[in-house]
Protein backbone atom coordinates (compact mmCIF):
# COMPACT_ATOMS: atom_id res chain seq x y z
CA UNK A 1 0.00 0.00 0.00
CA UNK A 2 1.28 3.45 -0.90
CA UNK A 3 1.39 5.97 1.94
CA UNK A 4 -1.02 8.35 0.15
CA UNK A 5 -3.65 5.58 0.06
CA UNK A 6 -4.26 6.15 3.78
CA UNK A 7 -5.69 9.59 3.04
CA UNK A 8 -8.47 11.35 1.20
CA UNK A 9 -7.22 14.53 -0.42
CA UNK A 10 -10.56 16.37 -0.39
CA UNK A 11 -9.01 19.70 -1.32
CA UNK A 12 -5.76 21.60 -0.96
CA UNK A 13 -6.65 22.47 2.62
CA UNK A 14 -8.53 19.31 3.62
CA UNK A 15 -6.68 16.02 3.98
CA UNK A 16 -8.47 13.33 5.97
CA UNK A 17 -7.78 9.81 7.10
CA UNK A 18 -9.48 7.58 4.55
CA UNK A 19 -12.91 6.43 5.70
CA UNK A 20 -13.09 8.95 8.55
CA UNK A 21 -13.88 12.58 9.13
CA UNK A 22 -10.57 13.08 10.97
CA UNK A 23 -8.19 15.56 9.35
CA UNK A 24 -4.47 14.94 9.48
CA UNK A 25 -4.11 18.28 11.26
CA UNK A 26 -5.93 16.86 14.30
CA UNK A 27 -3.50 13.96 14.60
CA UNK A 28 -0.45 16.06 13.85
CA UNK A 29 -1.44 18.81 16.30
CA UNK A 30 -1.42 16.18 19.05
CA UNK A 31 1.91 14.81 17.83
CA UNK A 32 3.79 18.05 17.12
CA UNK A 33 2.37 20.63 19.51
CA UNK A 34 1.24 18.49 22.42
CA UNK A 35 4.13 16.04 21.93
CA UNK A 36 1.90 13.03 22.42
CA UNK A 37 2.97 9.56 21.39
CA UNK A 38 0.86 7.52 18.96
CA UNK A 39 -0.29 5.46 21.95
CA UNK A 40 -1.54 8.62 23.65
CA UNK A 41 -3.07 10.04 20.46
CA UNK A 42 -5.22 6.99 19.76
CA UNK A 43 -6.97 7.46 23.12
CA UNK A 44 -8.39 10.77 21.85
CA UNK A 45 -9.86 9.47 18.59
CA UNK A 46 -12.42 6.75 18.12
CA UNK A 47 -12.68 4.96 14.83
CA UNK A 48 -9.06 5.27 13.74
CA UNK A 49 -6.30 2.70 13.96
CA UNK A 50 -2.75 2.87 15.21
CA UNK A 51 -1.70 2.16 11.62
CA UNK A 52 -3.50 5.33 10.48
CA UNK A 53 -1.76 7.38 13.17
CA UNK A 54 1.65 6.07 12.16
CA UNK A 55 0.83 6.65 8.47
CA UNK A 56 -0.08 10.26 9.27
CA UNK A 57 3.15 10.83 11.17
CA UNK A 58 5.16 9.19 8.40
CA UNK A 59 3.37 11.31 5.79
CA UNK A 60 4.33 14.40 7.81
CA UNK A 61 7.97 13.29 8.09
CA UNK A 62 8.17 12.63 4.33
CA UNK A 63 6.48 15.94 3.43
CA UNK A 64 7.52 18.10 6.37
CA UNK A 65 7.71 21.45 4.59
CA UNK A 66 4.36 21.09 2.80
CA UNK A 67 2.54 19.61 5.79
CA UNK A 68 4.00 22.20 8.17
CA UNK A 69 2.59 24.92 5.90
CA UNK A 70 -0.76 23.06 5.82
CA UNK A 71 -0.87 23.02 9.64
CA UNK A 72 0.24 26.66 9.91
CA UNK A 73 -2.62 27.68 7.62
CA UNK A 74 -5.06 25.54 9.61
CA UNK A 75 -3.96 27.16 12.87
CA UNK A 76 -4.24 30.64 11.34
CA UNK A 77 -7.73 29.85 10.00
CA UNK A 78 -8.77 28.73 13.50
CA UNK A 79 -7.35 31.92 15.00
CA UNK A 80 -9.25 34.05 12.46
CA UNK A 81 -12.49 32.19 13.17
CA UNK A 82 -12.16 32.73 16.94
CA UNK A 83 -11.43 36.42 16.34
CA UNK A 84 -14.51 36.77 14.09
CA UNK A 85 -16.64 35.10 16.72
CA UNK A 86 -15.36 37.44 19.43
CA UNK A 87 -16.07 40.49 17.26
CA UNK A 88 -19.49 39.25 16.19
CA UNK A 89 -20.72 36.58 18.61
CA UNK A 90 -23.88 34.57 17.88
CA UNK A 91 -27.06 36.21 19.15
CA UNK A 92 -27.51 33.48 21.77
CA UNK A 93 -24.14 34.38 23.32
CA UNK A 94 -25.05 38.07 23.35
CA UNK A 95 -28.37 37.32 25.08
CA UNK A 96 -26.63 35.09 27.61
CA UNK A 97 -24.08 37.81 28.45
CA UNK A 98 -26.89 40.38 28.88
CA UNK A 99 -28.71 38.00 31.20
CA UNK A 100 -25.60 37.44 33.32
CA UNK A 101 -24.92 41.20 33.51
CA UNK A 102 -28.48 41.88 34.70
CA UNK A 103 -28.10 39.28 37.46
CA UNK A 104 -24.86 40.90 38.65
CA UNK A 105 -26.60 44.20 39.38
Amino acid sequence: MQLEEYFEFCSEDDIRLKGTRVGIESILYEYIYKQRSPEEIIKHFSGISMEQIYATILYYLHNQETVSQYITEWLEWGHQQRKKQQLSPPSSVTRFKKCINKNEL
